[in-house]
Formats: C-alpha cells, structure tokens, sequence
C-alpha cells in the first residue's frame, strides 16, 4: 500500500476544476486514484473530453477517469456555465483530440469501488454539480463509513449567489443532489463561494504564473483566457478559482486560518429561494453541526500552490 494519501475527485472540469486538478497532480503527499466526471459547467461529453485532456497534458495517463451523470437526478437544469468556461468547458480553443478514453465503470459505482478499496483513508473531493456522489450515497448509505475527509466546493453560506440572488451553481445545478448528500455525511468541509470572493488572484500575478515555461502553464494560460477575460470585466482586478480554492484546503489543512461549524441544509422547494444553502448560524433549530465551512485561508500558501503547480513539467 502507498504511504500517499488517496484522493478521489468528483468534477464537471471547467476551467476552475482545471486548476485545481493540476494542483492535485502536483502534490506528493496524495495520489489521484480516479475522476469521477459529472455534467454541469459543460454537458458529460465535454466534461469527460476535458478531463482525459487535463490528466494527457499533466503527465497522469494512469489516473482512471470515469463518466457519471450526464444530468441532475430530478430537474433539467435552468443553464450550464459555457457562458463562462466557453461550449465547450475549455474556453473553445479547439484542444486536439485527448489520448485514451474513460473507463466502462460508472462514475457511481467507481465512487464506491474505491471507498472499499481506501476505506478508511480516502479523501474524497467534490468540484461539481453533487449528482455522482448523491446515487452513490443512495446506492450505499455506508459510503460516509469508508471516508475519510470529504471536501465539497459548493453553496452560498450567507446567500449570496451565482447562479441565482441565493444559489451558488453546484447546488444550483442540483440541489436534490446536494440535500441527498450534505444531509447524508454527518461531517464535511464545505468551501463556498463567498470563501472564494475573499480568496482571489490579481489577473498581473496570474499572467506572471501564465509565463512559466511549462506545457501545463501553457495549455492552462490558452483555455482559461475566455473566463479571466469575462471575470476581469465584470469583478474587477481579481480572478477567482473556487475550485482550487477547494482543493489547496482538501491538500493541505492546515491553511485554514478560520472556520466554523455549522449544521447546513439545501432547500428544494422554493420559487425563489430553490438551492440556497442554509446555514444555521444561530444554532437555532437543534440540528448537529455537519458543516465546517471555509473562512478565511492563507492566502500566501494558495498562491504558492497555484503557481507551482502551473509551473510544473
């Protein structure tokens, strides 16, 4: 067995799941053991493409990549996010075919696979829509036994969305999904996006991180110009990665400078309040603290991993 921590990450790649994906390739202390490839910035055909892209460019062949959901477990969604990522998840640069393809195993079923196979170690990180790892759950309502840290970018702790005034898009996308799972782990981190607003990357740095001589900065710095082109004219002077912000505390822990526990739940229902995120901040209804939501990180120790995981060969 290898020292290294396994890390299993359910992703709907898009630029930002991008990111963080080379940071995850880069770490020595973990090894990638699969992607787990759900719709959501972009449809399944283009999700998984990107994802057999990503692991060609970084040098990680041997990492399984494994299709899921090719949409929510209720609701077709209202919109994807290709206004953003590009059509195709990947800023429309016309990327040459990947080498290889996904394997038969559904994304469901590998999810479950590999939490018997790591029981009791596996760090389980989730970069999309939650639809993957929600029909997993209802598969094995154990599954939450076998891991050992599940890491979710998603929500909106006070309510300040994205894809609507009060949903952030990965709950927004699938809110069932997110109920099924948010309620069905009794512990999780939760990085949401107001977490990633605090956290963001002047656009100079990162077209100084863009620079280094490497096929991944390269590759990154062509099919993430669209988004940080849109983001730069619409949120000022800084770019922002929720994704990798996710994934530098799924990495390394102790960066957290400021959390707090609280219990969440996702609403379903309502017109104009469905995937909101609700945290009860007050403690009020009794319900246990399932959540430890993401604060403040540091951010030098980000930035350091963004940056070297782009300059890597």
């Amino acid at each position: 067995m290898s020292d290294r921590i396994p890390l299993l990450i359910d992703t709907d790649p898009g630029v930002d799941d991008a990111l963080a994906l080379l940071m995850a390739f880069n770490d020595p202390r973990h090894e990638v053991v699969g992607l787990t490839i759900a719709a959501g910035n972009v449809g399944l055909q283009h999700t998984v493409r990107n994802a057999l892209k990503l692991r060609e460019v970084a040098g990680q062949l041997q990492v399984p990549v494994f299709a899921g959901c090719d949409r929510p477990l209720v609701h077709a969604p209202r919109e994807d996010a290709a206004h953003v990522h590009g059509r195709d998840g990947f800023g429309d640069v016309g990327y040459p075919d990947p080498a290889g393809q996904a394997e038969d195993e559904h994304a469901a079923l590998a999810i479950l696979r590999l939490s018997h196979e790591h029981a009791g170690r596996l760090v389980l990180v989730a970069l999309g829509p939650l639809t993957n790892l929600a029909l997993a759950l209802r598969l094995d309502p154990a599954l939450p036994q076998r891991v050992a840290r599940l890491v979710v970018m998603g929500g909106a702790v006070s309510a300040h969305g994205n894809i609507t005034p009060v949903a952030e898009f990965n709950v927004g996308f699938d809110p069932e999904a997110a109920h099924v799972v948010l309620s069905g782990f009794p512990k999780y981190d939760l990085a949401d996006w107001e977490a990633t607003l605090a956290h963001g990357f002047h656009h100079r740095e990162v077209e100084k991180w863009l620079a280094a001589d490497s096929p991944r900065a390269r590759f990154y710095d062509a099919i993430s110009r669209q988004t940080r082109l849109w983001s730069e004219d619409r949120r000022g002077d800084h770019w922002h990665s929720a994704d990798a912000l996710a994934m530098a505390w799924a990495l390394e822990p102790d960066g957290a400078l400021e959390t707090a526990e609280r219990p969440v739940a996702v609403e379903t229902e309502g017109r104009l309040t469905r995937g909101l995120t609700a945290v009860d901040w007050n403690r009020q209804t009794g319900a246990p603290d399932n959540a430890r939501i993401l604060l403040r990180y540091d951010q030098a120790r980000f930035d350091a991993r963004v940056r070297a995981a782009l300059a890597a060969g």
